[in-house]
């Protein structure tokens, strides 16, 4: 399986129709892969906080029309990154768009873990409530965004869903960039599944962004690993090789805690 994570540089100057148009070209020259991956908060910026209820859209509006053309196009699988959506009966939402190689919208994910403890997202965004997994031919997703990266409990329950491929875009700031690494091949060795997570260059509302998209086999060893500008990164990688490992060292059936309710 090939994947392309597209390493997006959200800086100013550029419009949100332009980039939307710039990122569309981007994914339709990834014809010759099977699943194409973007950031987090791509059309805006991760912590350009003031503009997300300016620019948030409904779930089906001008992002969703151009990426889900651009996943036809190209006749790949395509993880858009995620939005600032605008429920119309409630709160923004940061939401990722999941869209099939026909350009159909196949999941929708509201990050759970909202950053900024209390400013930003923390308190701009609602919490989404539900984990989302995407069959594939030869691999079951497992969604989640940035900031969701550090709460393991969310990976369990995914893998519990069955996913074997977990794929992670986020707006991560450089100043953390070591724990992006590090929490990326936490979660890839203790779930033993694969780990995309696909970041940002530039820098967002002031923040320099870490960039260095990565993967991670369910060994955790890194398989390719992006610089801090804006790069797209192909990896092949074999689906199956998580069921070997899974069979060879099959530390998941070892689990003893949160498996079922605690006695009384």
């Amino acid at each position: 399986m090939r994947a392309s994570l597209i390493q997006i540089a959200v800086d100013e100057g550029e419009s949100v129709e332009s980039r939307r148009r710039r990122v569309a070209s981007l994914v339709r020259e990834q014809g010759g892969v099977d699943l194409v991956v973007l950031p987090e908060l791509w059309t805006t910026g991760a912590f350009a906080y003031q503009e997300f209820g300016s620019e948030a859209e409904p779930l089906e509006g001008p992002t969703y029309e151009v990426m889900a053309k651009a996943a036809s196009d190209a006749g790949v699988w395509l993880h858009a990154g995620s939005i600032p959506e605008r429920d119309p009966d409630g709160p923004l939402y940061n939401t990722s768009l999941v869209f099939s190689p026909s350009g159909d919208l196949v999941a929708a994910y509201r990050k759970i873990h909202r950053f900024g403890f209390d400013k930003g997202e923390a308190v701009l965004m609602g919490a989404g409530r539900e984990l989302v997994t995407v069959p594939l031919p030869d691999t079951i997703l497992g969604v989640a965004t940035c900031y969701d990266l550090r709460f393991p409990e969310l990976f369990r329950g995914l893998v519990d869903a069955g996913a074997e491929t977990l794929v992670i875009p986020a707006g991560w700031p450089e100043r953390r960039r070591a724990h992006w690494t590090l929490l990326a091949q936490a979660r890839a060795v203790e779930n033993q599944a694969f780990v995309l997570a696909c970041g940002t260059a530039g820098t967002h509302a002031g923040v320099p962004q870490a960039g260095h998209s990565i993967v991670v086999d369910p060994w955790g060893e890194v398989l390719a690993e992006a610089g801090g500008d804006e790069e797209i990164l192909t990896v092949e990688f074999d689906p199956a090789r998580v069921t070997s490992t899974r069979e060879l060292f099959p530390a998941l059936k070892d689990r003893m805690l949160g498996l079922e309710p605690p006695r009384r």
